[in-house]
């Protein structure tokens, strides 16, 4: 079985990595680490770049433990995107990035987080970025 952690590079983002990183270690499983884009954007803050995936990688090998990189597209929803790639592996954990939003925000916007919780057959371990 393996873990599967939803990445960002952002301070959330590398929450949720630590928080999977040691779950991984913790019940010896692969790590599946997802980045996803947008289909067709040229721009997306949240595609992880190559220095960002060189941290990732010197993250997991220092703690010992065998991943997988997945980058995948999505066209419409990045919610269903994600279950799909936990679902297709079989994953025993799912680990996500949870960031602070307004109630307004949430209702404008939705919440790919909050969607995941209720959705997903599997445990979801919610993590949240430490404040500075």
């Amino acid at each position: 079985m393996s873990i599967i952690v939803g990445y960002v590079p952002t301070p959330v983002g590398k929450a949720a990595l630590n928080a999977a990183i040691t779950e991984a270690k913790l019940r010896d499983e692969e790590l599946l680490i997802v980045n996803s884009s947008r289909e067709g954007a040229l721009v997306d803050k949240n595609t992880a770049s190559l220095d960002d995936w060189n941290a990732v990688d010197a993250a997991v090998k220092a703690a010992g433990i065998q991943s997988q990189i997945v980058e995948s597209t999505y066209r419409d929803d990045l919610t269903e995107e994600f279950l799909r790639i936990a679902e297709e592996h079989d994953v025993s954990l799912i680990v996500i990035g949870l960031r602070h939003r307004t109630q307004v925000g949430k209702f404008i916007m939705g919440s790919h987080a909050q969607r995941i919780l209720l959705q997903a057959d599997r445990p979801v371990l919610a993590v949240k970025a430490t404040e500075r």
